[in-house]
């Protein structure tokens, strides 16, 4: 009989963090708000925003899964997660916008483990990803619930 693997709830209260700053770049803003048919001007040309009172064009407000999903690598490939990414379902992914996201924009993200619960063979994962500027200011925050199967 082999050992069932599952998410190790030590990892509760874990923070990955990471030196890498993401620049927010127009093209991308643009490509995210056409592929979520997010039409509004504002993220598309720079006057239209300029003239809503924005520096630049501005992110649709799920933009920031993009940061939370590349944060989240960090903690799959913890090998002291136990998470084994091939049996994820991504579950829940709630969005707190602190302020908008534009183009010019140098964020971070921090991962937080906040929650594990054990379901049967598997296990409910609760991450939470903080984004920030490089400066500090409060941008986003993300909250992820992911699904770790357990083996058959």
């Amino acid at each position: 009989m082999s050992e069932t693997k599952t998410i190790n709830p030590q990892i509760v209260g874990k923070v990955f963090t990471s030196d890498e700053v993401f620049q927010v770049g127009r093209e991308r803003i643009r490509e995210f708000a056409s592929a979520v048919k997010a039409t509004h001007p504002i993220h598309f040309e720079v006057d239209a925003a300029q003239a809503a009172g924005y520096a630049d064009v501005v992110a649709p407000p799920t933009f920031a899964i993009i940061l939370a999903q590349r944060a989240d690598a960090a903690l799959i490939e913890d090998p002291d997660s136990g998470i084994d990414f091939s049996r994820v379902v991504h579950a829940d992914q709630r969005f707190t916008n602190h302020r908008p996201i534009v183009a010019g924009d140098e964020l971070t993200t921090e991962v937080h483990v906040d929650n594990v619960r054990t379901m049967g063979p598997g296990a409910m994962l609760i991450t939470r990803e903080e984004i920030t500027t490089v400066g500090g200011e409060a941008v986003a925050t993300c909250v992820s619930s992911l699904l770790v199967r357990g083996e058959d």
